[in-house]
């Protein structure tokens, strides 16, 4: 079972992350926890600027926006290469 945290100050958009996110691992017959994150300082901890925020496996995977419904489903499917945030950095991302 993956645990999936969903970080934000529960905006529209971060219930709205969150419930795509258990509707997409229910239709996929994917097992998942979804935890909501709205404290601040836990937020700010993970680095995230912008929510909402998402992390699986304690690893920041998406910040800024709704996520679109593929990148949740390659999430799922444990395609996850690491959160982009445009600059090469030591995640990784963008190499």
């Amino acid at each position: 079972m993956k645990t999936i945290k969903v970080l934000g100050s529960g905006c529209a958009n971060c219930e709205t992350t969150a419930k795509l996110i258990k509707q997409i691992a229910e239709d996929m017959q994917t097992e998942v926890a979804v935890e909501k994150v709205e404290d601040i300082a836990q937020i700010m901890a993970y680095g995230v600027m912008s929510t909402p925020g998402v992390v699986i496996d304690e690893k920041v995977i998406h910040a800024g926006g709704i996520p679109d419904k593929e990148s949740i489903k390659s999430w799922l499917l444990n395609e996850t290469s690491g959160y982009c945030s445009g600059s090469n950095d030591d995640s990784g991302c963008c190499s």
